[in-house]
């Protein structure tokens, strides 16, 4: 699908305020990603001192969500925006404070990792974990496309592959219970382990929340609280 260009008006330097903090955005998003990466990569390979950092580094997401906060209060203030404008702006500050809330799901599974770093390690190399880590990080790099191109069918993709996330979920729950029932003594890494799996699906719900915000921005329709197929019957009727 095309870029759909929502910020083409009278004022240059208005679009141009405009197109920057979109980018200032992007780039949130690719330093979240990053932290999950890491996250997850330190659960994986044991590394304790790389899940310490990633924790440490979640600062990086708040100062960025700040100051794309103050450039959209900047916008609103200077350049009292309507209509698709006013929207772009309203669905960018809700897409950075999801994205900080993944930043800090990121910091949760950095400090998880490096915990579980020193006990024992499980023979499977945690992969149900990892098949969900690859589930959620897809919806949030899917999610962060659709944004980009302004892409209400993609986001709607996005949205309905939150059910096969919640479906991983479920079936990592449900491998932990057994665990703990087996062999009492794994109690403490398997409850870390389903934080673990808990932060991801927490990813995937706020994956899921920034692609509405992008069906909000395009289409001017509200989706949060109605059914999916509905949803995607109101993104296919325009």
């Amino acid at each position: 699908m095309e870029h759909q260009d929502l910020t083409h008006h009278w004022s240059r330097q208005f679009n141009a305020e405009l197109e920057a903090v979109r980018n200032s955005v992007m780039a949130m998003g690719g330093l979240v990603e990053e932290q999950l990466r890491r996250a997850v990569e330190a659960l994986v390979r044991g590394d304790s001192a790389l899940g310490e950092r990633v924790a440490r580094d979640d600062y990086k997401v708040n100062r960025a969500e700040v100051a794309i906060d103050e450039d959209c209060s900047r916008i609103i203030a200077r350049r009292q925006p309507t209509a698709g404008d006013l929207r772009l702006v309203m669905a960018i500050v809700k897409t950075i404070t999801d994205l900080e809330r993944i930043g800090d799901e990121a910091e949760k599974i950095g400090f998880l990792a490096s915990r579980l770093a020193s006990q024992e390690r499980p023979t499977d190399s945690y992969e149900a974990i990892q098949q969900l880590a690859e589930l959620a990080g897809g919806m949030l790099h899917r999610a962060l496309d659709a944004f980009a191109r302004m892409d209400p069918e993609e986001a709607m993709r996005v949205v309905r592959q939150d059910q096969a996330v919640d479906r991983e979920y479920e079936a990592v729950s449900r491998q932990a219970i057994a665990l703990m029932t087996e062999n009492p003594g794994s109690i403490h890494r398997v409850l870390d382990m389903l934080w673990v799996a808990r932060a991801l699906e927490r990813i995937g719900d706020h994956g899921k929340n920034i692609c509405e915000y992008v069906v909000y921005m395009v289409r001017g329709k509200d989706i949060r609280h109605v059914s999916l197929e509905d949803a995607e019957r109101q993104v296919r009727n325009g």
